[in-house]
């Protein structure tokens, strides 16, 4: 992440304007620091005892099906545990990570309505997330949603083909930061 060291040139108004123009430039400088962390990722940590993870296919459990949606949010998070960490994938569920989930929801909202007609719809999704620690015999479960947005004048029909890849970066995302990121 690159960082810009912006330097104040100001006449000489006294102590008070001294440290007024200091503080200002210290305010800006975190705010400018915080807002770069907000993109940022953090790094992916691994005890150095887990060496394996085995990724089950996620079905699709909520009540109106995707077809696209399973097959590729599945290929999507075997990428990134393949590129992003250092576990190697195993077919056994006697791997050290153990990672089980579903699609438990897919449904549309009416986010925003003008002159009595919906302007605006969200396609919510969410999948429930289990990862078991089978060298800690420990078991933690999530839940992770996000919503997308369209124009509530189009059918789901309409703009789910074009929704499905940004659902399947969107949710995987949340998904793995979720379980390697310590977020």
């Amino acid at each position: 992440m690159n960082y810009q060291v912006i330097y104040l040139k100001r006449k000489s108004v006294g102590s008070a304007g001294h440290c007024m123009s200091y503080g200002l430039a210290f305010t800006f400088l975190l705010m400018l620091m915080s807002s770069c962390s907000i993109y940022k990722f953090k790094d992916t940590n691994f005890p150095p005892d887990i060496k394996t993870v085995k990724l089950n296919f996620f079905e699709n459990k909520a009540r109106y099906i995707n077809p696209q949606l399973a097959p590729k949010l599945n290929e999507r998070l075997q990428q990134k545990m393949i590129s992003q960490t250092p576990l190697k994938r195993s077919t056994s569920d006697e791997a050290d990570y153990v990672i089980i989930g579903w699609i438990s929801d897919y449904y549309v909202t009416t986010a925003g309505v003008s002159n009595q007609q919906v302007s605006s719809s969200n396609l919510n999704v969410a999948i429930h997330v289990i990862l078991k620690n089978n060298k800690t015999q420990k078991t933690d479960e999530y839940d992770v949603s996000k919503a997308f947005p369209f124009n509530g004048q189009k059918t789901l029909q309409e703009v789910e083909n074009s929704l499905t890849d940004d659902i399947v970066k969107g949710i995987s995302d949340e998904i793995f930061n979720r379980l390697f990121s310590n977020w």
